[in-house]
């Protein structure tokens, strides 16, 4: 036997002697199976060989507390797998809880592991749950949770932007059924691509959303819709990120993913949420008929209202006109008394005004006849004329003038035979 090589007084080892050491160690006191909590945090599924080598951690405040390889054969990770998408509706993923079943065990090449035999679906389904309640109130807390619910949708949201997937059902039947409703409503949709589940989906739908925030002037709402594929992969929507960019997001925001069996968080914290992309195409349609329905119900209500108006108006200006021909029948016969007692006053001022102009006549006349100048020669009056003018003083005449003197009876011609 060779003696062993030390250094300073201390023997000195061989890698190979300390590993069959512990392997040794690890043998004789880890001779079962354990159950053990841990997360996942890399899954390092290599699909060629189907084996799967996990990165466990036991987290404390967010900081790793322990670190442990893990490994799965390909057999038992197939049979792991499809219980756990069959019960939690996932797939068996990073940064999820697990409860595994594994043994303990060291080799010389790989060093220390966990052989992992089971994991145990219903625990994580647990921790998922424990996990969304967490979420829950971490958003009640930070009082965004019904941020999104408090926004207006408008009366008519016409403008839809939408997170999807042009190739999905969902987005199909929700065009489908959108573009071809039986009213003939248009609708302006803007399509915004994203991953719709699985962990890439937490940073894809994040970052659309934020896309469609730069043009929020330019719609009424968001809707997030997908369809087929089932449940699996739904745990993305429980995620805080997802939920508080929902959350927070200043358009109101309308869920269609297709999750029947829970309500997610997402679902929870948006504006309206429906179970299928059908539903929320329905969803919208309905506001325009509403609308419709209201403006026909005002329309009525106004026809009737003027109506009603009309008839009391006809009933009041009936009224009116009665009462105006029953004062117009007063008035008129009031002023026919007042124009006929006017006549009969004209009349009679008329004729004393006749009478009046007609004595003095009689009285100019009969002054006029009294001077009349056979009324004057009936007096004893003469009138002396010259060649058939009367003459109104000697001068007029001279001698050798003849001259005809007229009496009230009669005349005499007289010759004059000197001046006087």
């Amino acid at each position: 036997m060779s003696q062993r090589e030390t250094f300073n007084e201390r023997p000195v080892y061989s890698l190979s002697e300390i590993t069959k050491s512990i392997e040794s160690v690890i043998s004789k006191n880890y001779v079962r199976a354990y159950y053990i909590k841990a997360e996942v945090l890399k899954l390092n599924h290599y699909p060629h060989s189907g084996h799967c080598y996990p990165e466990l951690v036991e987290k404390e405040n967010r900081k790793i507390k322990a670190q442990l390889r893990g490994v799965i054969w390909s057999a038992q990770f197939r049979n792991i797998n499809e219980r756990f998408i069959a019960i939690t509706g996932e797939p068996l993923k990073e940064d999820i809880t697990v409860l595994c079943l594994a043994t303990i065990e060291f080799s010389a090449q790989h060093g220390l592991s966990l052989h992992i035999q089971d994991i145990e679906p219903t625990y994580t389904l647990g921790e998922m749950a424990r996990s969304k309640r967490e979420v829950i109130e971490r958003l009640k807390q930070e009082q965004i949770f019904l941020q999104n619910k408090q926004k207006q949708l408008p009366l008519l949201p016409k403008r839809i932007a939408i997170i999807s997937v042009e190739t999905s059902k969902g987005y199909s039947d929700f065009m489908v059924t959108l573009q071809q409703n039986n009213r003939g409503y248009r609708f302006q949709t803007t399509l915004f691509p994203s991953i719709l589940q699985g962990d890439k989906a937490i940073i894809s739908m994040p970052h659309q959303l934020s896309e469609i925030a730069k043009r929020n002037q330019e719609f009424d709402c968001v809707v997030i819709v997908r369809g087929g594929g089932g449940d699996v992969g739904m745990s993305c929507y429980d995620n805080y990120t997802l939920a508080a960019a929902v959350a927070t997001f200043p358009l109101p925001v309308i869920t269609g993913i297709g999750h029947s069996t829970n309500e997610t968080v997402t679902d929870m914290v948006a504006f309206a949420n429906k179970i299928t992309p059908t539903e929320v195409a329905y969803f919208l349609i309905q506001k325009f008929h509403t609308f419709e329905s209201q403006v026909d119900e005002y329309k009525d209500k106004l026809v009737k209202k003027v109506c009603e108006l009309l008839q009391n108006q006809h009933y009041f200006f009936s009224q009116i006109s009665q009462k105006l021909r029953l004062s117009t029948g007063n008035i008129k016969y009031k002023k026919e008394k007042e124009l006929q007692a006017t006549s009969q006053q004209i009349q009679h001022a008329t004729k004393q005004y006749v009478l009046k102009q007609y004595n003095a006549l009689q009285q100019f006349q009969t002054k006029i006849e009294l001077l009349h100048p056979e009324n004057v020669l009936r007096r004893g009056y003469s009138i002396t004329v010259k060649n058939g003018k009367s003459v109104r003083q000697a001068s007029e005449i001279t001698k050798g003038d003849t001259i005809t003197t007229r009496f009230w009876k009669g005349e005499i011609q007289s010759k004059v035979l000197g001046e006087s």
